[in-house]
C-alpha cells in the first residue's frame, strides 16, 4: 500500500506542477502556445502508447518487475528533464517520463488488487487515489514555491530523490511477485499498431486546422478500428475485447473515465495560463489558487472508496460527473475582472465531483474481471484516462489555435484568448454532461 500509494503520488505531482511552470519555460524557450501545449502532451502520449502493452508484459513476466524498472526510468527521466537545454531535448525526456509512469501506473493498482480481498479494495483503491490527489494538490503549491524561487528546472529535480525513495522500497520491503498469465504469447503486432495509431492522431490533432492534419488524425483513427479487428482474431491479445463485448460494467465504467478525464484534464492547464497571463498572479500565487480542487479530491476519495464497497459504484460516479458538469458551466463565465473567490469555490466544486466519480469507478472496473485480467484491466482504466487526457490537452491545444493563433500568449491576444478558455469550457461540460449517461449506461456491479 505504501510503495503504492508513493508512486501514484509522483506522477500527478509532477504534473500539476509542470502546468504551474508553463508560463516560465515558455518565456525561456519562447515557445507559441501549441509547442507550450507539447511539453505536457509529450508525457502523456508516450504513457499512453504503451500503457495496455506494459501492462499485459506484467500479467506475463511479474507486475513487481516491471513497476521496478518504471520507477528507475521515471527517476532517470526526471533528471534528464531538469538538465534539458533545449526544447526538443525537454519533449524528448518527456517522453521518457511517460514511459516510466506507464510501467507504474499499469501494475500499481493491479498489485494492490492482487492483495487484498473484494470487501477491502473499494478503501483500499481510495486511499491510493487519495495519493494521487494529493500530488495533485502538492503540485501547484510546490510547483509554485520552487518555479518562483528556484526555477521550473527545480520541479524535475524534485521528483529524484522522491524515486529513489520509492525504488529502496520496492528492494527492502516489496516482497513476492504476481504474475497473472504467465505462458501467454505477447502481441507485437497488435501492440505496434495500437502504439502508432495513437501518435498518428494525436500528432494530427496538433497540426490541426491545416488539411494534413484532418488526414493524419483520420489514419490514426483507422488504425484504432484496425487494431481492435486484430485483437479479436489473435490468439494472446494484448487487449482482450472480449472484456468490453460481454463484461457490461467493465466497458461503460472505462467509456465513463474517457470521458471524465477528455472533459476534465486540461483544466489546470487553461486555469494556469489565465491566472498568470489575465489576473496577472505569480507562479506560487496562481499554485495557491489551484491547490483548491485537489485538495478536495484527496479528502473525499477514500470516503468515496469505502462507500463504493456498499453503494452502487453506478450511483456514486453518475453524481459526481454531475457535479463537474455544473462546475464546468461556472468556469465559463471566467473574465477579467472575476473574483478569485469565484475560481476557488468552483474548483472545490470540480474537486468534490471528482472524488465522487474516481475511486467508485476504479473499484467497479478492477472488481468486475478475473484475477488474471487484473494487469490488463487496470492498464484498460489507466489508458482510458491517459487517451482522455490527451484528447482534452489535444482540444484546448486546438481551440488556442484556432482563436488566438499559433502565438505567445502577449497583452494583445488577452481578448482571444478569454474566449478561447470560455469556447473550451462550454465544449466540456456538454462533454462530461453526456458522460453521465455513459455511467448509468453501466448497470448495477452487484448481482
Amino acid at each position: 500500500m505504501v510503495v503504492a500509494a508513493l508512486s501514484s503520488f509522483l506522477a500527478p505531482f509532477m504534473s500539476s506542477s509542470v502546468n504551474i511552470a508553463l508560463p516560465a519555460i515558455g518565456r525561456e524557450f519562447s515557445l507559441d502556445t501549441v509547442l507550450l501545449g507539447w511539453i505536457a502532451t509529450a508525457y502523456l502520449l508516450a504513457a499512453a502508447m504503451l500503457l495496455v502493452p506494459f501492462g499485459k508484459i506484467a500479467d506475463m513476466h511479474g507486475r513487481k518487475r516491471v513497476f521496478t524498472y518504471g520507477i528507475g526510468l521515471y527517476t532517470l527521466a526526471s533528471l534528464l528533464c531538469a538538465l534539458s537545454p533545449t526544447p526538443l531535448l525537454l519533449i524528448g525526456s518527456r517522453i521518457l517520463q511517460g514511459i516510466g509512469s506507464t510501467m507504474i501506473f499499469g501494475t500499481g493498482v493491479a498489485i494492490l488488487t492482487s492483495v487484498f480481498p473484494p470487501g477491502e479494495r473499494g478503501r483500499v483503491l481510495g486511499m491510493n487515489v487519495a495519493a494521487t490527489y494529493t500530488g495533485l494538490s502538492l503540485g501547484p503549491f510546490v510547483g509554485g514555491f520552487l518555479t518562483q524561487s528556484l526555477g521550473w528546472r527545480s520541479l524535475f529535480l524534485a521528483n529524484v530523490p522522491l524515486g529513489l525513495i520509492v525504488i529502496a522500497l520496492v528492494f527492502w520491503k516489496l516482497k513476492g511477485e504476481w504474475i497473472g498469465a504467465a505462458g501467454e504469447r505477447f502481441d507485437w503486432i497488435g501492440s505496434a499498431i495500437y502504439s502508432i495509431s495513437l501518435v498518428m492522431a494525436m500528432y494530427g490533432l496538433s497540426l490541426l486546422p491545416d488539411p494534413a492534419g484532418a488526414w493524419v488524425v483520420l489514419a490514426g483513427v483507422a488504425g484504432i478500428v484496425a487494431f481492435v479487428w486484430w485483437e479479436t482474431k489473435v490468439e494472446s491479445p494484448v487487449l482482450n475485447m472480449y472484456l468490453f463485448g460481454s463484461n457490461r460494467v467493465f466497458a461503460f465504467s472505462n467509456l465513463a473515465a474517457l470521458v471524465n478525464y477528455s472533459a476534465t484534464f486540461a483544466i489546470g492547464f487553461l486555469l494556469s495560463l489565465y491566472l498568470q497571463y489575465i489576473q496577472g498572479l505569480s507562479p506560487q500565487s496562481a499554485g495557491l489558487v489551484l491547490v483548491s480542487q485537489p485538495v478536495m479530491m484527496a479528502v473525499f476519495s477514500p470516503l468515496a472508496g469505502r462507500l463504493s464497497d456498499s453503494i452502487e459504484s453506478q450511483t456514486l460516479a453518475s453524481a459526481g460527473m454531475g457535479i463537474m458538469v455544473v462546475s464546468l458551466l461556472l468556469l465559463a463565465l471566467l473574465g477579467p475582472a472575476t473574483p478569485l473567490g469565484f475560481v476557488v469555490a468552483c474548483q472545490v466544486l470540480l474537486g468534490f465531483g471528482y472524488a465522487l466519480f474516481s475511486s467508485p469507478n476504479v473499484n467497479a472496473v478492477m472488481g468486475s474481471v478475473e484475477q488474471r485480467f487484473f494487469g490488463v484491466a487496470s492498464a484498460t482504466l489507466g489508458t482510458m484516462r491517459l487517451i482522455g487526457q490527451m484528447f482534452s490537452m489535444g482540444v484546448a491545444t486546438l481551440i488556442l489555435a484556432l482563436i488566438v493563433g499559433k502565438v505567445q500568449i502577449t497583452p494583445e491576444h488577452y481578448g482571444a484568448f478569454l474566449t478561447s478558455l470560455k469556447t473550451t469550457f462550454v465544449l466540456f461540460a456538454v462533454l462530461c454532461f453526456g458522460g453521465v449517461f455513459a455511467s448509468l449506461a453501466r448497470g448495477k456491479a452487484r448481482a
